[in-house]
């Protein structure tokens, strides 16, 4: 049974889905009249309660169980992907070479572009080979503000 909850964040509405246990899907919700609320089991709770934590510069890894659909090469993207530190960045070319695939660049950009599980699978944390942001799903203005947020916020005093 898949459940849905929303969330009020400072950079919009924040949609939460758990599946059997798991985290399937957190997306920000382009619908701006819909509510926050929905129906929340123990895990989405769980999850509303750490990504305030990380929103409000408490919190730089997460405990949930999570699991994202997509193709074996998106699954290898995405787990290369949860391997960047906070607060640090890597290239669509670094990721390429991590996951032993240094031509793949482009067919890594696509990988981050399905990520459904924003925030979990820290694709924001992907840039440019200059440094510059290159896409997110939830736009460039939420891209940069997650990374200033990293930024700033000391790494030593997160759970």
């Amino acid at each position: 049974m898949k459940y849905t909850a929303y969330m009020k964040t400072s950079m919009g509405l924040l949609g939460i889905s758990e599946t059997d246990g798991f985290i399937t899907e957190l997306f920000f919700e382009k619908d701006t009249q819909k509510n926050a609320g929905g129906q929340k089991t123990p895990l989405l709770e769980k999850a509303e309660r750490q990504l305030t934590e990380y929103l409000s510069g408490n919190r730089a890894a997460f405990d949930l169980p999570i699991a994202a659909e997509g193709t074996v090469f998106q699954k290898i993207v995405w787990d290369a992907l949860r391997k960047i530190p906070y607060g640090q960045t890597r290239s669509y070319k670094q990721i390429a070479e991590m996951i032993g695939k240094p031509s793949a660049s482009r067919a890594v950009g696509m990988a981050n572009n399905k990520n459904p599980i924003l925030i979990l699978i820290p694709c924001h944390r992907v840039v440019g080979a200059d440094g510059k942001l290159i896409g997110y799903a939830a736009g460039l203005d939420i891209k940069e503000k997650l990374l200033e947020l990293e930024r700033t916020k000391s790494p030593q005093k997160k759970i």
